[in-house]
């Protein structure tokens, strides 16, 4: 295992050795990008090596039984007319079949999208509205809610359930009644153009809240999953056990599950919910060496008074990466497992990927671009290109990883798609005379008061400082005159007592007039999170107008 801030080109390498091999055999160029092929050729290489373990049950598949049942999968889909390009959805825990189907649409030339299986009856029908999904894939007790949703549709999805049900196709009948129609060895993956067929939908709400789906083809995940692994230095199988405990819809999870059959790592999962008590279990039990999660996930994991019940130390590497991570909780992972690496990672679902190389030794940037990406900052006022260190602008990003676009979605494709290949992050950044780059806030939760632009991040980060608070948010009240007022909405550690002054009394000392807790300070059992667990910010705005402020 390297360091940091060293960067290892292995991971290309190791790409560049399996993709030969791939178009050596096929004739085809382009497919060394083509995932299905990937896939094969990973499963074929080690038919022995553990690709999954779900940590509830215990249940474990290797390579050859995946491979298996992804060719029977697809042989069904083949079987029952599906297309290049149609959609297969994903709701389901993370249990020993979730990614078959997944596997077997990449052979195919068919699109996956996973989505969040807590959603409603009406998000499931906005969802279902616009990824106009081919066949689903879900447990049982989800069928109510999908039947609901899907009724006045002008479409009627195939719907298959992972277990057992009364009246509806289970995924093992599948297998069995239509998966037998070619063996491994004379099963032949379709051929198309990976730089242009999509391979996933991403779900991402942006800072907006309304849902979308990220196009993201072959090419684009082929081209950007390996600089998730470009610390490690020994291919295949850069380190013995990566957690996944975020759910499909989240690119944590999806970057894991869509390589380990082509990078060749064993996965450990679980088909229960990842509340604190079943990471812990999974933790102690599994002693897992690498995982992707969220500050909010992370700050759980860590927690003083609970952190005690968890041996942490088997972490090699956590990246970290979604919304923004305040250093003191990098400080308490140091503290409480020396030896593990913490990498702060910045990408998007719209990049397929990462956008820059963190160097640990600068923990308060975001580190520099990667080399497979062109970037620049520009004012979101002016449109004019931001040249000058520690002037801020938003990120503008262009490169092979960046998306095609959201799904049936041209009007904001649009918007954020623009002239020469550039995609606008939405992200006001700056950068330093050494082209290190530091994160300010999402343009769209910049506050305004009077003539001034207020980064909610920056007050929250003086906040976090305070050795009482566990989590805190800012938000905002309106003001006819003077525009936002920030609001603090903290959430303190068990058994401290902080007052509200105490909190403004920091922020007085630490910034400008401009950027005082005019609003208020509100104390807070919990805050309000998306379905990625980050900080839901339209559902606290809401909440602060309605509560006592201090």
């Amino acid at each position: 295992m390297s360091h940091w801030h060293h960067r290892s080109d292995a991971v290309h390498w190791y790409m560049q050795e399996i993709s030969s091999r791939v178009v050596a055999e096929s004739g085809i160029p382009g497919d060394r990008y083509h995932l299905g092929k990937l896939t094969i050729r990973g499963f074929k290489d080690a038919p022995d090596f553990i690709l999954q373990i779900d940590g509830a049950t215990g249940e474990t598949e290797n390579f050859a039984s995946a491979l298996k049942r992804s060719v029977q999968c697809a042989n069904a889909f083949r079987k029952l007319g599906y297309q290049q390009e149609d959609v297969v959805l994903l709701m389901a825990p993370n249990h020993i079949h979730l990614t078959t189907p997944m596997y077997a649409a990449f052979y195919l030339g068919m699109c996956v999208a996973g989505i969040d299986m807590t959603l409603g009856v009406n998000e499931l029908r906005d969802t279902f509205s616009f990824n106009a999904p081919k066949v689903i894939f879900c447990q049982s007790d989800k069928l109510k809610d999908i039947l609901a949703a899907l009724d006045g549709l002008d479409f009627k999805p195939q719907i298959i359930t992972f277990d057992k049900t009364d009246g509806f196709l289970s995924f093992s009948e599948l297998l069995d009644k239509y998966g037998n129609e070619t063996s491994v060895e004379n099963f032949r993956v379709a051929d198309f153009d990976s730089s242009n067929t999509i391979a996933l939908l991403v779900a991402t709400s942006g800072s907006t809240g309304l849902p979308k789906s990220a196009v993201v083809t072959h090419k684009n995940l082929v081209v950007s999953i390996p600089y998730m692994w470009h610390t490690f230095d020994k291919f295949p199988t850069p380190t013995r056990l990566p957690a996944v405990l975020s759910p499909i819809q989240w690119y944590s999870a999806l970057f894991q599950f869509v390589f380990s059959p082509i990078i060749r790592h064993t996965r450990l999962q679980s088909s229960q919910p990842t509340t604190q008590e079943h990471a812990y279990y999974l933790i102690n039990k599994y002693r897992p060496t690498f995982m992707m999660t969220s500050p909010n996930m992370l700050t759980t994991l860590f927690k003083i008074g609970d952190r005690d019940k968890c041996d942490l130390t088997s972490f090699e590497l956590i990246s970290v990466g979604g919304s923004a991570v305040h250093p003191n909780l990098l400080k308490e992972v140091k503290e409480v497992s020396p030896n593990t690496e913490v990498l702060v990672i910045y990408g998007m679902s719209e990049l397929s990927g990462l956008a820059m190389a963190y160097d640990g030794c600068l923990s308060e940037s975001l580190g520099r671009p990667l080399s497979s990406v062109t970037v620049k900052l520009v004012d979101p006022n002016t449109g004019k290109e931001v040249t000058e260190p520690n002037v801020n602008g938003e990120l503008w990003v262009k490169g092979p990883g960046v998306f095609k676009g959201y799904y049936r979605n041209p009007e904001i494709s649009a918007q954020v798609l623009v002239e020469d290949d550039w995609f606008k992050t939405g992200d006001i950044m700056y950068r330093d005379k050494s082209d290190y780059y530091y994160f300010v806030d999402r343009l769209k939760l910049l506050l305004k008061y009077r003539n001034h632009q207020i980064s909610p991040l920056e007050i929250e980060s003086v906040i976090m400082k305070h050795p009482g608070v566990y989590q805190v948010a800012i938000a905002s009240i309106s003001h006819k005159e003077h525009g936002d007022l920030p609001v603090a909405c903290i959430i303190p550690h068990e058994g401290s007592k902080i007052t509200a002054q105490e909190i403004k009394d920091l922020v007085k000392g630490t910034l400008t007039d401009s950027k005082q807790l005019r609003g208020g300070v509100i104390f807070l059992k919990e805050l309000p999170q998306t379905s990625t667990s980050k900080i839901d910010r339209p559902k606290l705005t809401k909440l602060v107008q309605c509560m006592q402020r201090e």
